[in-house]
């Protein structure tokens, strides 16, 4: 026997390479995230934003008398966090997240990188599954921000008198402040939907500015169509309801029953839109980048 024979034979060249795991895939993808300027530029519009805000509609002689609290939002600080609240939940929440998700997907179309990114022993699923979650924690992140930004410059700039709640209730400061804080809590539902909505678009259509606008717009059209009359029947699918369910809290007695419910449509619309981007990436060609 030569002792080439006895000699351990070499490892080949051609040996597939260990499949990197879930964790490593959400680790590349957050890295990437911090790196942008575009999300950090964003948390940062979500701290600062809040107490310009406060600042300008605190100042006003006249306060805004068009919204639920608004006509106290000058004299109490719970009331104008909730003012902000309703129009952040209209034309805002939406948006943030959709800046980061709409985009999560059409970069790797814009940059040619989906070859590169695919045979470096990862796979689609786990590629897919880790931008879906970092997408989804930045934009809870953006919310927390957004609502601790919210309170604090309210209470701190108008002050923490008693509440008057939509029944005309008179609601203490300890207890108004974690009503408060329970209905910035119940954006998160119709914000994960928006997220998974804005990866869907960003999947579908290899374009940023699509992934970014469509949800945004989605959404307007949904708020025109929910302050329609005679839509009872399917205003609790809008994806735009939920961000409503909040009055249910201040409410006396409280009631839970649309909160709930946008939990549920919520879900529905987060995992409707997440099975369609998974498929759509499953058959995507990425022979050509």
């Amino acid at each position: 026997m030569t002792a080439s024979t006895l000699a351990s034979p070499r490892p080949s060249n051609t040996c597939a390479r260990k499949e990197a795991g879930l964790g490593s895939a959400i680790l590349w993808e957050t890295r990437k995230l911090r790196a942008q300027l575009r999300s950090r530029a964003l948390l940062v519009g979500t701290l600062l934003a809040p107490v310009a805000v406060v600042l300008v509609v605190g100042a006003q002689s006249r306060p805004p008398k068009d919204s639920l609290f608004g006509r106290f939002s000058t004299e109490n600080g719970f009331a104008m966090s909730l003012l902000v609240l309703g129009f952040a939940s209209q034309w805002i929440l939406p948006l943030v997240t959709a800046i980061v998700a709409g985009d999560a997907f059409a970069s790797e179309d814009q940059h040619g990188t989906w070859k590169t990114v695919l045979t470096r022993s990862v796979s689609r699923s786990r590629l897919f599954w880790a931008k879906v979650l970092v997408s989804v924690v930045f934009g809870l992140v953006a919310l927390v921000v957004l609502a601790a930004a919210t309170i604090g410059a309210s209470l701190l700039i108008v002050g923490r008198q008693p509440l008057t709640g939509l029944s005309g209730q008179l609601i203490e400061p300890g207890a108004a402040l974690g009503l408060v804080a329970a209905s910035w809590a119940t954006m998160a539902p119709p914000l994960i939907a928006f997220t998974c909505l804005a990866l869907l678009f960003s999947v579908w259509s290899r374009n940023a500015a699509v992934g970014i606008a469509a949800p945004v717009v989605i959404g307007m059209v949904m708020q025109l169509v929910g302050s329609l009359g005679g839509i009872e029947a399917i205003r609790p699918y809008l994806l735009t309801t939920p961000f409503e369910a909040w009055h249910g809290l201040l409410a006396e007695p409280r009631f839970t029953g649309p909160i709930l419910d946008g939990v549920l449509s919520s879900a529905v619309w987060s995992g409707a839109s997440l099975v369609a981007a998974f498929l759509v990436l499953r058959h995507r060609d990425i022979t050509g980048g």
